[in-house]
């Protein structure tokens, strides 16, 4: 790092005339790839490549100050960067968020910057606890939690110089992750009757939202902005669909509900980006908790009405189609398969019994590890039913064997994908998390289960005893 300090030196003394300009430099421990890609809102800057050394240097010329994205191997943060800023950062791609720091100038801003992040990420897990208290009770303890944020703020204010800039995000983030406070208490009490819980709030519990602007372009990009909008949608939708749902008890996966969220959002939001982010996101999340091909297909047509990105319109066609052909009791798609002998295998002639299928990517360090673990569990547990593991990735053979040895897994039932991008298409592979179990008779029963939740062990009985 002391090179590319020094290096920094030199560029900055040498370009004393111009000023529209900012650096960006960086170490990355544990690479998942050999590049970091930036960009700007929804335009990529560059793919920049590390050197032997996995670091990295680029110059921003003719800047536009704000927030800027740096993303490496499916992880990804925000920098805030301004005139002649020359920022390093170092981070271990195992903890990427947890590891991250900054040095060089404009470095204060965005170490305070992260740190609010990380103690936001912590504050989402305490949040559910406190919602299970009255209306009040809750108000008064995200009370303090603002105000304890409000003064670290101030004193950072006082100790360093900060720009209008700064100041005006550092206090987005304070504000927009108080009003996701508000926005997610009917969610996270655990009482299923969600509007008898909106009629006992307080008049003026939500008197913010008649200051929110739903097409902040500045925001657009802006993920505690975009984080609040998901969550303020998702309560203001709740409310419309109380007036017309005569089910005490919410689902989050009816088609009314989300049907109704789209439409709202399509009425409230002008902005094109964060229109198509919203909309992309809600319909996205439905289908992959979706088991009925009539309900995937009403909530895809719903979608398609109100979106003007054809990318997304193209994605979330293909998605719909691919879990219409993983309905129950439908045959799994034969995609081909290799494992780290380099053999190839259409995955049905490796199924003989019960399988369950998962998936797992480099990009997603801590499920890799976790799935593993728990597999291994099940496979002591269960030794009736066989579990085929596959990587997603198509980065080769040697990184992903690696990856198992380094971890002393056992790369028997370890596959790739012959054709990655076919496979994550075929098999719908969203979220990671997601595993298929299939019959004896290579039919499915669930390719929406999750190793991890409490339901999967019967599920696995359930096919056993078949």
């Amino acid at each position: 790092m002391l090179i590319l300090i020094s290096f920094f030196s030199c560029k900055k003394d040498s370009s004393k005339n111009a000023i529209n300009y900012a650096y960006i430099g960086g170490e990355i421990i544990n690479p998942g790839t050999n590049f970091v890609v930036l960009s700007k809102g929804e335009t990529i800057l560059d793919t920049i490549k590390l050197d032997g050394r996995n670091r990295f240097l680029y110059k921003i010329d003719n800047l536009q100050e704000g927030i800027y994205k740096f993303r490496h191997a499916g992880e990804y943060q925000m920098i805030l960067l301004e005139q002649k800023d020359s920022i390093l950062f170092r981070l271990n791609t195992l903890d990427f968020d947890g590891s991250l720091v900054f040095t060089g100038q404009g470095d204060k801003k965005n170490n305070y910057l992260i740190n609010d992040f990380l103690a936001n990420e912590k504050e989402e897990k305490y949040i559910v606890k406190l919602c299970q208290l009255n209306p009040i009770e809750y108000q008064k303890h995200i009370d303090s939690l603002k105000n304890v944020k409000t003064k670290i703020f101030e004193t950072f204010k006082e100790k360093y110089e900060t720009s209008t800039l700064f100041k005006k995000i550092a206090q987005l983030n304070i504000d927009y992750s108080y009003y996701s406070n508000k926005e997610v208490y009917p969610f996270f009490r655990y009482d299923k009757n969600k509007a008898d819980i909106l009629k006992s709030l307080p008049d003026d519990f939500y008197d913010y939202r008649k200051d929110i602007n739903y097409n902040d372009a500045f925001l657009s990009n802006y993920y505690n902005y975009n984080t609040f909008l998901r969550h303020n949608f998702s309560n203001l939708s709740l409310k419309r669909h109380n007036v017309h749902s005569n089910q005490e008890a919410f689902n989050r996966n009816s088609l009314c509900y989300n049907l109704d969220r789209l439409k709202l959002i399509d009425s409230l939001v002008t902005n094109v980006t964060i229109k198509n982010h919203l909309l992309y996101h809600f319909t996205i999340n439905y289908l992959s908790n979706g088991k009925s091909q009539k309900k995937n297909n009403a909530i895809l047509k719903s979608f398609l009405n109100k979106s003007n990105d054809e990318d997304d319109k193209k994605q979330v066609t293909s998605y719909t189609k691919s879990l219409n052909n993983l309905r129950k009791g439908l045959k799994l798609p034969n995609v081909k398969l290799v494992n780290y002998n380099d053999t190839e295998f259409a995955i049905n002639s490796l199924i003989n019994k019960p399988t369950v299928v998962s998936f797992w990517s480099h990009d997603y360090y801590d499920h890799f590890k976790d799935s593993h673990n728990k597999i291994n569990e099940l496979k002591e547990k269960y030794p009736e039913i066989e579990f085929i593991i596959i990587n997603t990735d198509g980065c080769g053979l040697d990184k992903s064997k690696k990856m198992m040895n380094s971890h002393r897994f056992d790369i028997t039932n370890e596959y790739q994908f012959k054709s990655s991008e076919k496979g994550i298409a075929v098999f719908a592979i969203h979220p990671i998390t997601k595993a298929i179990i299939i019959d004896g008779n290579k039919k499915i029963m669930n390719s929406n289960a999750n190793i991890f939740s409490v339901h999967f062990e019967n599920q696995l009985l359930g096919v056993i005893n078949k």
